[in-house]
């Protein structure tokens, strides 16, 4: 992970009055303890000049696209559960924190709400810093707008491992007799070749259509995923509906081997429909044997998510929940920026969002591409800080930028955190808080990071204090962590110490 050393020269306060003081279409402003408040909207600050930006160093900024992908994390739980490691390279640290239920207070209205609170760790004055967003709670179904989804499964031979295309089968059932009449359904099949199995329908009285249409998959040759994507994207536009969420969901094990495999030629087709016609992409993984690398990437250019599924239970809760509150958008091409107090902070690191990377200079730049968020979502992204000696004072601005879905108006808000208002130890910060540094800690573990995270405890401690987690908060999922660091120590000696 890059070290960011703060320079001691620049005008703290005068660059975040130019920089991070804009509010959003909420009108949030922020306390110093990182609470949302409301207040008064006004339009987004300007751009720094290159010379300012230069000034600073642009050291003291970090500046990343949003992302609520998760597939990293399920497909960690399921490499592991068959008794092996993951292999580090899938491992992407910000899915695992970002797999589990926050309580930060949400907006009203589209945009974000931002918390920013965090934790020393007593290691050697370095602190974890963690950044909240989270947009309003999820329209009931019946407010939502209409949703023009186009369905392209994966029927490849790998595809008949239990577990894959009767998963996807079963998911695509369940989830036809939750949507609306008013919703439209096209299927996309592949294998060698790909075919249009239903053109975009609408629901209403055809919900028997689309059943029989579900019930014909089978396995057949190898994976031709060019052409399943492009043929997918074709049956969207060609299904295009005027004011609905036109996406299309991607069911597959994402292990390209006949036709087009170049990633980039496979991208540049939904980049062009990202652009032109505004659909967007959900890509769901499945299978022992997964590409996570490719979903990841098609899905980032798609302006999608991913997530992965391993069990009816995932299957379940990805169609019935997460796809419904994936089909509204509160937010395009979100973006944050995290503005670290140099007279206070020395160092700091963001954890994971590698590939999300955006530069300083184009936070405000809207032609840059961020992150698509929906309904009901938390984005959380965490930092390891490094305060100076005896510092007291402002510690960290975090401020987070989207366009209107529909207008495309740039909104901003900002939450602050303060040196005194940070946790004098990870056992005293609130508890979704300890989750999210467990499960940090655990991805650091796992993809073996050149630099553990400050306090780094073993991998047989972390496991207590996750099995104590899931105690005090009584949720499964963290349950389901707890028991992934139980398999991680059986499999293999990933303690650093």
């Amino acid at each position: 992970m890059r070290i960011h050393r703060i320079p001691r020269l620049f005008a703290f306060t005068a660059a975040t009055a130019l920089l991070l003081t804009g509010c959003g279409a909420d009108g949030e402003s922020s306390t110093s303890d990182g609470a949302a408040h409301r207040g008064e909207a006004f339009p987004a600050p300007s751009a720094p000049r290159a010379d300012e930006d230069a000034e600073a160093g642009g050291d003291r900024l970090s500046t990343f696209a949003l992302d609520v992908d998760t597939a990293s994390y399920g497909y960690a739980r399921r490499t592991l559960a068959d008794g092996e490691l993951p292999d580090p390279s899938t491992i992407r640290p910000e899915e695992f924190v970002n797999s589990f239920r926050q309580d930060y207070d949400r907006p009203d209205g589209n945009g974000f709400s931002v918390t920013v609170d965090g934790a020393r760790t007593g290691d050697d004055n370095w602190s974890l810093v963690r950044v909240g967003l989270a947009t309003r709670a999820a329209s009931p179904e019946a407010e939502r707008p209409p949703a023009a989804l186009t369905f392209v499964i994966d029927v490849s031979g790998s595809m008949s491992e239990p577990g894959r295309l009767d998963l996807a089968r079963h998911s695509l059932d369940t989830m036809t007799d939750r949507l609306r009449d008013d919703d439209s359904v096209a299927i996309v099949t592949f294998s060698d070749t790909a075919r249009t199995v239903l053109p975009m329908t609408r629901l209403g009285d055809h919900r028997g259509r689309v059943h029989d249409a579900v019930d014909s998959l089978k396995p057949t040759d190898s994976t031709n995923l060019a052409a399943g994507v492009e043929t997918g994207y074709d049956t969207a536009v060609e299904g295009l509906r005027e004011g609905a969420t036109n996406r299309v969901v991607l069911v597959s094990d994402a292990l390209a081997n006949t036709g087009e495999t170049d990633a980039d030629a496979i991208l540049e087709r939904i980049d062009t429909a990202r652009r032109e016609h505004g659909i967007t992409l959900f890509g769901v993984g499945v299978g022992s044997d997964y590409g996570d690398a490719l979903m990841e990437r098609l899905a980032d250019k798609g302006d999608g998510h991913t997530t992965y599924v391993s069990s009816e239970d995932d299957a379940r809760e990805v169609f019935s929940t997460d796809l419904p509150q994936n089909v509204e958008l509160t937010a395009r091409d979100a973006k944050a920026q995290v503005a670290f107090d140099p007279d206070t902070v020395a160092d700091f690191r963001l954890v994971g969002y590698d590939d999300r990377r955006v530069a300083d200079d184009d936070f405000r730049d809207d032609r840059v591409d961020g992150g698509e968020v929906g309904p009901g979502h938390t984005v959380t992204a965490l930092y390891a800080v490094r305060t100076k000696p005896g510092a007291d004072g402002p510690l960290a601005t975090a401020t987070v930028r989207w366009l209107d879905p529909d207008s495309r108006t740039p909104h901003e808000t900002s939450g602050r955190l303060r040196t005194d208002a940070l946790h004098d130890s990870l056992s005293a910060a609130p508890v979704r808080f300890q989750v999210t540094a467990t499960a940090a800690y655990f991805a650091d573990n796992l993809r073996h990071a050149e630099r553990p995270l400050p306090g780094a405890p073993s991998l047989g401690e972390l496991a207590e204090r996750a099995h104590a987690l899931a105690d005090r908060t009584e949720d499964e999922d963290v349950r389901h962590l707890a028991e992934a660091v139980d398999q991680a120590a059986r499999t293999g000696d990933l303690d650093w110490g």
